[in-house]
């Protein structure tokens, strides 16, 4: 899709306002229509509550989640389609589901096979029809059954045990890493920090995959993809900080929270001097392994500084972990 920012104008924009408005963010004074300073900042307000990048630029991304999050669970039928149904309402499904042991897998608001199969169990379990649709009275069902107490979910489980069954060095680890502006000077910086930081894990005995070649540029969902396509054990993003503070990121919504992918940020960060924070973004929230975004002006020299971190990461996950 195009991009819409400051001085754009029509119903596309009328529409980016009206998504806004009825999720709580004001764009005043901007006249409907007219993409000015108080949509910008609507925007903002809104990419930093959904964990997005905050560059008050309506992309694919903020597109993408301005959707999702008008639907609530209840809203419409889910079912597995093809494209997949997205959503904040799927996204509510997933967390229900893993807090009652129906493993959905990642939270990530995409209705993909796990949720489907977890759904299809929860219906048997309940003794309702297993049609694989998501409907009112699974709603009720659900809603019926509701746990008192929070539970940790399915997926908080699966990566704790991820993390104990991880090995204390990274011989044989699969370490995608995500070189990822776009053309121009940053894209080759990135370039050649992403090729350091490969031959550093390979010295190591690690087996580095590169999300993409020196001069082709694909979408974060599709670099998202390919790590999970290629089976990586952990993903390690390199991007610039723009508009944004340094920060490692690792991927928190409002309804899940990656354990590993926090403790990964947490070695790094400590490592480059940065804080760390959680954030939704299509690499983290994409991406079926932890994965870290590390935002900040970082030359090739610091691929060695990064992969430290990554060491630091095996060894604590074995010391907390039990591994």
């Amino acid at each position: 899709m195009r991009l819409y920012r400051q001085g754009d104008s029509g119903e596309a924009v009328r529409d980016i306002q009206q998504r806004l408005t009825g999720l709580g963010f004001d764009f005043a004074p901007d006249p409907p229509g007219e993409y000015l300073d108080g949509t910008a900042q609507a925007v903002k307000n809104f990419q930093t509550a959904r964990g997005l990048d905050l560059d008050g630029i309506v992309g694919s991304d903020t597109w993408r989640s301005l959707y999702e999050a008008s639907y609530q669970l209840g809203d419409r039928i889910l079912y597995r389609r093809s494209p997949m149904l997205r959503g904040d309402d799927v996204e509510e499904l997933q967390r229900r589901l893993n807090d009652l042991g129906f493993d959905a897998d990642k939270v990530d608001g995409v209705f993909g096979p796990h949720t489907h199969q977890a759904l299809l169990d929860f219906q048997s379990n309940r003794g309702v029809a297993e049609d694989g649709v998501a409907g009112p009275l699974v709603v009720r069902e659900l809603t019926a059954i509701r746990r008192g107490a929070p539970q940790a979910g399915r997926e908080r489980i699966r990566e704790r045990e991820w993390l104990r069954a991880l090995p204390t060095t990274l011989v044989g680890a699969r370490i995608f890493i995500d070189p990822a502006a776009q053309e121009g000077p940053a894209a080759d910086e990135l370039w050649r920090l992403a090729t350091s930081l490969a031959t550093y894990f390979q010295k190591l005995g690690a087996s580095p995959l590169l999300s993409r070649s020196v001069d082709v540029y694909p979408p974060a969902p599709i670099r998202a993809r390919r790590a999970n396509r290629l089976g990586a054990h952990l993903s390690v993003c390199l991007a610039n900080a723009d508009q944004d503070p340094e920060c490692v990121y690792f991927f928190e919504s409002d309804l899940a929270r990656s354990e590993a992918g926090s403790l990964l940020a947490e070695c790094v960060a400590n490592r480059l001097g940065l804080p760390t924070g959680g954030r939704a973004s299509a690499m983290l929230r994409g991406t079926r392994s932890p994965a870290i975004v590390t935002s900040a002006a970082l030359d090739e020299k610091a691929a060695e500084t990064i992969g430290q971190g990554v060491v630091d990461f095996f060894a604590c996950a074995a010391e907390q972990f039990g591994a």
